[in-house]
């Protein structure tokens, strides 16, 4: 009996042992090269399977997240594995991503199918027995960010893998996502560290200032599929004169109408190009530039920057951003144009900067054809931006100070003294408007005010921008003053009897000495059909009353004798402006 109880005890023990040591073979006895992972696992099989073509040493695990790992080994060191891993990512047979795994990720074989890993399995996770007739009946959703469970240790231990090509890369795509703004050298100091912290912040996962494998997987992969859908492609236009990188996922050639290159948005992409080249020298490249801001391609609002032999000038609204470079050499000026919805802001910064970098001049140049018609409403095809109202008005100081109807600048965005010069209002009541200049402006002459009383039926002229700035300067039109009161007894007005135009609006009534005696008033809306060329005018002294009360002392005329009507008419050209709002 003592016998028998012995062998039993023996015989438990070496059950027990058995199972010890069999527990102990499943842990993997090396490291591992993990090369890629897949959400799926016919994916992850097709992958495995061209993979082995070429390396002999292929495996395939589910990872503990649900995803389903290809890896190579395993290998009886790290050491072994980090050689392994430096020689065939070197010869470009794994991805530049490769990492070093001690296998505890792992769960179930997939592949080799129906096989094992070269040397022992990995161990799987503990208490958990998966029967083969389970494979995956129900897919689990891909984790969001951190794909293969590893720590920053792990992480910091395979980012020192990483060559200084796929350092630089990381590099480049966290700049591409404006996290990062310094040099693109490969070397992760505090900079790339924040950028690297900025990104996680940014996709919701834990903050470290290190990416784990899957994080760069990750970023590289956005970036990657971002890059290759702007195909960016190296353009070389012999008839432009000019070589650069487009985009051309976005843009596609249309045609050539001096002095530009139209490329025209491809698909819905709603990015336009324009190559710029024409003959000539600086003074063309500032023709150019104030052309330019013409044209609705460049919005009113953003920076500009003007140089003797080059300008850059961007623009924003709410549908349309863009960006414009020129430069002057060897007698021609070249440049280009790019215009995207706002929503593509960020991607065309990096697009414009690539551009910048690869844009180069050569032989060739766009050369005008005088035989081409152009619409008064186009240059080379693209549309002029036109103000909403051009009206009146007229210097009243030697600062450039104008005073035009309050009418004539409602409304508006902005407002222009003869399409060039900003101005801003400074105080608009009782149909009046002051506007001050944002630059300096020095005028050739300003209004001097009548003081005598007026004259029934003497003649007066009216200056104006009739034809709201088609015309290059203003238009004297000849009247009679037919009585100081309104329609209905207004003191504060005189009714003329003039043919002058909406566009006349704000500008300066004169006597024949060259005096002003009112500012031209819009018709009044009455609702009845009035003369023709009944018009009213605000009088000299309400008019010089309102100057007073807001800090500009109205000027007195002086002049006795009627002038000729050339020298009026030089007087009235000096002193009319035309007031746009935008």
């Amino acid at each position: 009996m003592v016998r028998a109880g012995l062998l039993a005890i023996l015989a438990v023990v070496l059950v027990l042992s058995s199972g010890v040591s069999a527990a102990l073979a499943q842990s993997p006895p090396g490291a591992w090269v993990q090369i890629e992972a897949h959400p799926d696992l016919q994916t992850a099989q097709d992958r495995a399977r061209a993979y082995g073509v070429a390396l002999s040493d292929v495996n395939g695990f589910r990872l503990r997240s649900g995803w389903y790992a290809l890896t190579l080994g395993p290998y009886g060191s790290e050491a072994a594995a980090t050689a392994r891993l430096r020689e065939l990512r070197g010869a470009g047979l794994i991805p530049g991503d490769s990492y070093i795994s001690d296998g505890r990720p792992y769960g179930r074989q997939f592949w080799p199918i129906g096989g094992a890993a070269t040397g022992a399995a990995p161990n799987p996770t503990p208490g958990i027995i998966i029967q083969p007739n389970q494979q995956d009946a129900v897919q689990p959703s891909p984790p969001p960010a951190e794909l293969f469970d590893e720590t920053p240790e792990e992480a910091r231990r395979n980012e020192r893998l990483l060559t200084r090509f796929e350092r630089q890369e990381l590099q480049e795509a966290l700049k591409w996502y404006g996290f990062y703004a310094a040099a693109i050298d490969g070397s992760f100091g505090p900079g790339t560290r924040r950028s690297m912290a900025e990104w996680q912040a940014t996709n919701s996962v834990e903050v470290t200032g290190i990416l784990t494998t899957g994080q760069r997987r990750s970023l590289l992969q956005d970036y990657r599929q971002a890059v290759a859908a702007l195909d960016l492609t190296p353009v070389e236009d012999d008839v432009t004169g000019i070589a650069l990188t487009l985009p051309a996922g976005l843009v596609e050639f249309d045609r050539y109408e001096p002095p530009f290159a139209h490329y025209r948005p491809k698909s819905d992409s709603g990015v336009r190009v324009l190559l710029i080249s024409q003959p000539g020298d600086e003074t063309t490249l500032g023709g150019l530039y104030e052309i330019m801001q013409t044209l609705e391609i460049v919005p009113f609002e953003g920076a500009r920057e003007r140089k003797r032999r080059s300008f850059v000038l961007t623009g924003q609204n709410e549908t349309l951003h863009s960006y414009t470079y020129a430069r002057t050499d060897n007698q021609t000026v070249k440049g280009f144009t790019i215009a995207f919805p706002p929503a593509r802001a960020l991607e065309m910064a990096n697009v414009i900067q690539i551009m910048r970098d690869s844009f180069t001049t050569r032989d060739g140049v766009l050369a005008p054809n005088p035989a081409d018609e152009q619409s008064v409403d186009l240059v080379a095809g693209l549309e002029i931006r036109r103000p909403k109202t051009s009206r009146s008005g007229f210097f009243v100081d030697p600062e450039g100070r104008v005073l035009t109807h309050s009418s004539a600048v409602q409304s508006c965005q902005r407002i222009t003294l003869d399409s060039l010069y900003e101005a801003e209002i400074s105080v608009a009541q009782d149909g009046l408007a002051l506007l001050t200049p944002v630059e300096d402006l020095a005028p050739l002459d300003y209004a001097r005010f009548s003081t005598k009383p007026a004259r029934l039926r003497s003649e007066v002229a009216v200056s104006g921008y009739s034809f709201e700035g088609t015309l290059s300067g203003p238009t004297v039109t000849y009247g009679q003053l037919e009585d100081l009161r309104g329609l209905v007894g207004d003191q504060d007005i005189q009714r003329l009897s003039v043919d002058s135009l909406s566009g006349d609006t704000g500008g300066p009534v004169f006597d024949m000495t060259g005096a002003v005696t009112g500012l031209l008033m819009p018709l009044p809306e009455t609702g009845r059909a009035l003369p023709k060329d009944t018009k009213f005018a605000t009088k000299a002294d309400q008019v010089a009353r309102f100057l007073s009360e807001n800090g500009v002392t109205a000027s007195a005329s002086e002049r006795q004798e009627p002038i000729d009507p050339e020298d009026l008419i030089e007087l009235a050209s000096a002193m009319t402006v035309l007031v746009s709002c935008w």
